[in-house]
Formats: C-alpha cells, sequence, structure tokens
C-alpha cells in the first residue's frame, strides 16, 4: 500500500519543543507527561482536537471493516497541533491506544516518515520484546536522519545484539546523527573492543581520504576504555614503524 501523505503541517503560535534534543527524551518521558505538556502548550482548538482523537484511541476495536478512527488521526498530528508537537502527539496516540506489535508494523509501513518515527519513538512503551526489531533496522538503513535518531532509541539499545548496534552507531557518525541520540551510549560502548577497533578503521579511512574524522568518533571511543589514539599495527596500510 502507497504510504500516505498529508498536507502542509500549520504553523501554531511558537511554544518550547516538548520532545528534547533530537526527540531521544520523547521515548522515555511518561504518558501522563507528555498529556499535561500538550495540554498545557496547545491552543484550545487543537486540545479539543487532541481529546477526540485520544477519545477514538480508547474506543472499542472493531472486528471488521475499516481501520480505527485514531489511526487517521496520526496523519492529522501535524497540521492539527503544529510540527512542534506533532511527534509527542502521535507517540501519545499510539500508547493510549495501546497499538501491538502488528498494528504498530502497519502504520510504519504505511505511514509517512512522521509517523514511522512516531511509531519508531513508541516501541519501548508498547513492546517488551525483540518482536519489532525489524522496524528499528529497516530505519538503520535509510539516510533520514530524523528516522534514524529516533531508531537508536531505547528499544534499540534494550534488544539490538552488538553487531547490529554498533553498525548503527558507525551509521549515526557518517551520516552526522549526533551519537547522544543513542540511548545508554555508555553502558553499551563500555568495554567493547570490537567498537573500537570498528571506529579505528573509520577513522583511518577518513583520514586516507583527506577528510575530517568527526568529534563525537573520539569521544564514543574514549567511552570503550580503548587508548585515544591507534597503536602503529592499526595503521590502515598494515606498516609498522
Amino acid at each position: 500500500m502507497t504510504p500516505r501523505t498529508t498536507a502542509p503541517e500549520a504553523t501554531t503560535a511558537t511554544v518550547p519543543d516538548t520532545t528534547g534534543p533530537a526527540g531521544t527524551t520523547l521515548a522515555a518521558t511518561s504518558t501522563d507527561t507528555l498529556l499535561a505538556l500538550l495540554r498545557t502548550r496547545l491552543h484550545p482548538a487543537a486540545r479539543t482536537w487532541l481529546d477526540r482523537a485520544l477519545a477514538d484511541a480508547t474506543a472499542p476495536p472493531r472486528d471488521h471493516g475499516p481501520l480505527p478512527a485514531w489511526e487517521a488521526r496520526l496523519a492529522e498530528a501535524g497540521r492539527r497541533c503544529g510540527p512542534t508537537h506533532a511527534d509527542a502527539t502521535r507517540v501519545l496516540l499510539l500508547r493510549t491506544a495501546r497499538a501491538d506489535t502488528d498494528t504498530l508494523t502497519r502504520v510504519y509501513r504505511q505511514g509517512t516518515a512522521d509517523e514511522r518515527r512516531a511509531v519508531l519513538h513508541a516501541l519501548p512503551a508498547l513492546v517488551p520484546g525483540p518482536d519489532a526489531l525489524p522496524l528499528v533496522e529497516d530505519a538503520l538503513r535509510t539516510n533520514d536522519t530524523r528516522l534514524l535518531a529516533a531508531a537508536v532509541g531505547p528499544y534499540a539499545a534494550r534488544h539490538l545484539d552488538a553487531h547490529a548496534w554498533r553498525h548503527a552507531l558507525l551509521k549515526c557518525l557518517f551520516t552526522g546523527v549526533p551519537v547522544d541520540t543513542a540511548a545508554e551510549l555508555a553502558r553499551r560502548a563500555h568495554g567493547d573492543t570490537e567498537l573500537a577497533r570498528m571506529l579505528r578503521d573509520f577513522a583511518a579511512e577518513r583520514t586516507a581520504a583527506g577528510r575530517p574524522v568527526p568529534e563525537d568518533l573520539h569521544r564514543v571511543l574514549s567511552l570503550t576504555g580503548a587508548p585515544a589514539t591507534p597503536h602503529p599495527s592499526d595503521d590502515p596500510h598494515g606498516k609498522e614503524s
């Protein structure tokens, strides 16, 4: 099915962003807090729309027929609540509806990039096990930096295996996504000698190509506990001094 498209998102009054840098805080913010923030910061008309959308999300599921009304609300969130609060609104709807893995997968596969990002943010609260990892893996194959930032949130930190997590971190470095968007970065990087080797190889490739090495790389390398500079045997050309 072709992904839905939405009308350009309307601009509301300038208000503080409820999601935090790159949206990573959003995944860890409680449902009650999200609701309170949105009700405080949305215009009256948007609050009315949100209340109706949340009511749709708690309506009994249908056995047959069209998709639930709340799923259509996901596409309206940007227009109704403004781009600043659209992500938080979509995550709140997904949580309120208690979307299961099948529903989240359908929304992700059929949705826009904005809706896919909301699904990724909602995963930690809705999917206790690794069943939704295919969605994270799909997002990590893209070059959409906002999608990548959402993909390396708490769900990925909890369920990606070491190999996939290392490559996700390198993808962040390659695309310019700040490594601080990776949840539990210090815990997962600590003592990871293979990650340290991959970081050094990446740095050597960049240097050999005359390209700058991202500052974030040195910080992640320090988190692994490895020396800050490569040993002579790590020379990309295999030469030793």
